[in-house]
């Protein structure tokens, strides 16, 4: 077969571990959320957003919450036939557009019959490679000093910690951070933290936490200015995350006080 599809239910908590495939992949989440580690990073996947693995890429996902798994694989032949002009060789987030939507979910139904699934499949790679990649991921350094950093930060559950706070305890300087963080990671240190916090306020929100006391939590000065970053990041406002949430409009749900 060219193409073959997955359709995975996890509970929050639970995790794939560290694996790669011989075909590429598309994971989406129907409902739910995930985060994608390979070796050089993280990806924060929340609803709405697909991500593309390429074929002998080692990685692990973790669920943030109860997720509804959706995967898409492509045979190296059938990439090599159909594949668009962007290349698709490294790994990449995407907005989920109507159209990519409409796509995946035909792939899925039972009815479906071989042709048409085929030609779904053809137009999900072509509307992968057209449509800009998200900021999403969360590049780790490879040095020694800025990862020590990096971790120190996500180790920060309140992004509490100030730059100068942090490279003191790593043992370097402002300067060293602020140099290192741009070679060892293509961001500087602040848009890097940026990132960082909304990739706690991801999962804190998935763990039920209410939009105003992460944003307070996670060193934002006001909920407006949370919401702002977090559509920065993933396209979406908080409130439009939490809507596609398992279970998150049942009447008894706080969370966007």
């Amino acid at each position: 077969m060219p193409f073959r599809i997955l359709h995975r239910t996890k509970s929050r908590g639970a995790s794939v571990a560290l694996h790669e495939h011989e075909e590429s992949q598309v994971i989406f989440a129907a409902s739910g959320t995930m985060q994608v580690y390979t070796a050089s990073g993280r990806w924060f996947v929340p609803p709405q957003l697909a991500l593309w693995m390429p074929a002998g890429m080692p990685h692990r996902v973790d669920m943030l919450s109860d997720t509804e798994l959706r995967m898409i694989y492509w045979h190296p032949s059938a990439l090599r036939t159909w594949a668009p002009e962007r290349p698709l060789d490294y790994v990449f987030a995407v907005a989920v557009t109507p159209l990519l939507r409409e796509l995946i979910a035909t792939s899925f139904k039972e009815d479906i019959s071989s042709a048409k699934a085929e030609l779904a499949a053809r137009l999900i790679l072509h509307e992968l490679s057209e449509t800009p990649d998200l900021p999403v991921f969360l590049p780790m350094p490879t040095g020694m000093i800025a990862r020590r950093v990096a971790d120190l930060a996500l180790a920060d559950s309140r992004m509490h910690l100030g730059v100068s706070d942090l490279a003191h305890r790593a043992a370097t300087s402002i300067r060293t951070v602020s140099r290192m963080f741009p070679v060892e990671t293509g961001l500087t240190f602040k848009v890097w933290r940026q990132r960082a916090r909304i990739a706690l306020a991801i999962d804190r929100l998935s763990a039920g936490d209410s939009i105003s006391r992460v944003a307070a939590d996670v060193g934002f000065a006001s909920t407006a200015a949370f919401s702002f970053a977090f559509r920065q990041v993933t396209k979406m406002t908080p409130t439009a995350f939490l809507q596609h949430l398992p279970d998150s409009g049942s009447p008894g749900d706080m969370r966007k006080l």
